[in-house]
């Protein structure tokens, strides 16, 4: 059943909602030790807001309209909706056990979901919360992208070590790729040409052709000062006019910023500790990522490459998104 938040954090969010204009952007990091999210005014650069979610929130993704937030309470296995203008969850849609990561169809209905105990991919019309589809992938399924033209949805089996390419029109499993060890994230290119996944344990980066699913390249990461086994690369974001690449390397505690186009190491910024994920404010002028271990998130100046700013949220942060 639909929950509403507690009156004080309800109040907060109506608050930030009718603020409206006067806020640059607002980013939703979800606390995954606290059950929490943590609201964060990005022209003032400070946590306003609470609010209480389900238990181990981790994936995080707005509707395309951005009125609407989907939150993986992972150990509450559900996928709940939360309401931005209201404050209020509205929904929760079965989303088969344990989600972690998700990704929204460009037809803004279909949710693809992994289901990390039960080696699935779960798809769930949002409109309807009816489920459309569970296909069978590898073992321990993480990652999960579709790609900018809604013909792919791919997801990441961190023990099988693979890519698996779900057409879908069919909702069929068609093709795997193999890359190194623990996959962890993928994300398209905005022209959707390309692929990108991280594999955590082989500490590299695998670019992939959508056209013809073979590897382009592998990227590696070298830290002075740190051991190869700390670079555990996890989150990736490009920059829509396909300059920048930015990878989070887990705890090794520094983010890669690699040139696109020639898959150059051109950067590494020192950030929080054990970076998970990250996201762009809507003019991708800033950079956010998540830092489990220290509880904050930086502030990445996109244009000089320097991080600007450390902001204290709750316990493990891990998703996070950003709202225009």
């Amino acid at each position: 059943m639909p929950t509403a938040l507690p009156t004080r954090l309800l109040a907060t969010a109506l608050l930030l909602a009718a603020a409206g204009p006067a806020l640059a952007a607002t980013a939703y990091v979800s606390n995954e030790k606290d059950n929490t999210l943590s609201v964060i005014d990005l022209e003032r650069m400070e946590v306003t807001g609470t609010l209480e979610v389900g238990m181990r929130p981790r994936g995080l993704a707005l509707s395309h309209d951005n009125k609407l937030l989907y939150i993986c309470a992972s150990d509450s296995d559900r996928v709940q909706v939360l309401d931005l203008a209201s404050g209020k969850i509205v929904k929760e849609l079965p989303s088969g056990a344990d989600p972690e990561q998700f990704a929204l169809h460009p037809n803004n209905k279909w949710l693809y979901i992994s289901n990390e105990d039960d080696a699935l991919v779960t798809v769930v019309d949002v409109d309807s919360e009816e489920v459309l589809a569970q296909i069978d992938v590898g073992v321990e399924p993480e990652g999960m992208a579709v790609s900018p033209d809604g013909k792919w949805a791919v997801n990441t089996s961190e023990t099988t070590n693979m890519l698996h390419w779900i057409d879908t029109t069919t909702h069929q499993l068609v093709d795997n790729t193999l890359i190194d060890q623990r996959p962890r994230h993928v994300e398209f290119s905005k022209d959707g040409s390309q692929l990108w996944a991280s594999a955590e344990i082989g500490g590299t980066v695998t670019v992939v052709d959508v056209a013809s699913r073979q590897v382009l390249k592998k990227l590696n990461f070298q830290i002075k000062g740190i051991h190869p086994d700390k670079v555990q690369p996890v989150g990736i974001r490009l920059t829509s006019d396909g300059k920048y690449a930015f990878v989070a390397l887990g705890p090794a505690n520094h983010v890669a910023v690699v040139d696109a186009k020639t898959y150059e190491v051109l950067d590494y910024l020192l950030v929080g500790r054990r970076v998970w994920h990250m996201a762009f404010s809507p003019d991708e002028r800033l950079l956010l990522t998540t830092n489990g271990v220290s509880g904050d998130v930086s502030v990445i100046d996109v244009e000089k490459l320097k991080v600007s700013k450390s902001i204290k949220v709750g316990r493990y942060p891990w998703g996070v998104v950003v709202k225009p």
